[in-house]
């Protein structure tokens, strides 16, 4: 309120004044109008874990397709329940999340694919030899397929069919193989492979990781093999190594198999106290105590 010439004016208009009045009685009345129970529920936690679970397990499915599979299961939820699922949590639509990686691809085709590569070692004298190995990525069994001072064309074309026979003769379906872009393997040596049905797949320029099983046992085999073993030629070399193949598929254990061996599973496991109570373990060495072989005395 204002005073001017001795009179007194409102500092507000008319209006004004009405609009305050039409405000507080929409408030009161949304007050009024408010229900006891705000909403929806909250989605059960276990559901809104199903549905990130449905998504992570398949990446090419939308909102709509998780829908439809948690109606299968019997579980009723809106559609509009699981958008909001996925958008909270972050997750791109289903186009934009569907390419398939390196890491999948490896894990989907793992029971028809194999690596190879070669690597060098030396002998006593200095000599230089490559050595050219296979690996199963699904049973992660080794085959190591010789050694060799002078990895030519021809060599390596053999090599390549002596692999399609023994795998004819132990029933392994591969449709794949993994191989850097080495010189070392010719023209004939993917033509072999591809008369067997097996395609070859060329990893990146300077990217092992393209090949990590074949390259992580390469390491393997120097480690526990070549870093401990003095080698006096080639003949010595391949002794050592076909040692060292049979213990790693018969009887070294692998974390990416679940501690299993490529050949032989998991035994049974020691349930009874009294077996536990009296171990009587024993060692067998190979080659000359390089490699250790524990076994149940018999």
């Amino acid at each position: 309120m204002d005073t001017l010439n001795g009179r007194e004016h409102l500092v507000v208009s008319p209006d004004t004044v009405l609009r305050w009045h039409r405000d507080m009685l929409a408030r009161r009345h949304a007050q009024r109008s408010r229900p006891g129970r705000p909403g929806r529920p909250r989605t059960v936690r276990s559901i809104r874990v199903l549905v990130l679970r449905l998504v992570r397990e398949n990446p090419g499915w939308g909102y709509r397709r998780v829908h439809g599979e948690l109606l299968v299961l019997g579980v009723k939820v809106a559609a509009s329940t699981v958008w909001e699922i996925l958008h909270d949590a972050g997750i791109d639509p289903a186009p934009e999340r569907s390419s398939t990686t390196w890491a999948d691809f490896l894990r989907s085709q793992a029971g028809a694919l194999l690596a190879c590569d070669f690597f060098e070692t030396a002998t006593l004298s200095g000599a230089r030899l490559h050595v050219f190995a296979v690996i199963e990525h699904a049973s992660r069994r080794i085959r190591i397929l010789g050694a060799t001072a002078h990895p030519t064309a021809s060599w390596t074309a053999q090599a390549a069919r002596n692999l399609v026979m023994d795998l004819e003769d132990a029933g392994c379906r591969a449709r794949f193989l993994i191989r850097d872009r080495d010189g070392k393997f010719p023209g004939p040596f993917d033509v072999i492979l591809a008369d067997a049905g097996i395609d070859v797949v060329l990893s990146g320029v300077r990217m092992p990781r393209m090949n990590s099983i074949m390259e992580r046992w390469v390491q393997t085999c120097q480690r526990e093999l070549l870093d401990r073993t003095l080698i006096w030629n080639q003949s010595h070399l391949l002794h050592a190594l076909r040692e060292f193949e049979q213990f790693y598929n018969g009887h070294r254990p692998h974390q990416g198999i679940a501690n299993a061996r490529p050949l032989q599973p998991l035994p049974v496991p020691l349930a009874a106290p009294d077996q536990n109570a009296s171990l009587d373990i024993r060692r067998r060495d190979r080659l000359g105590g390089v490699l250790h072989e524990y076994q149940h005395a018999a």
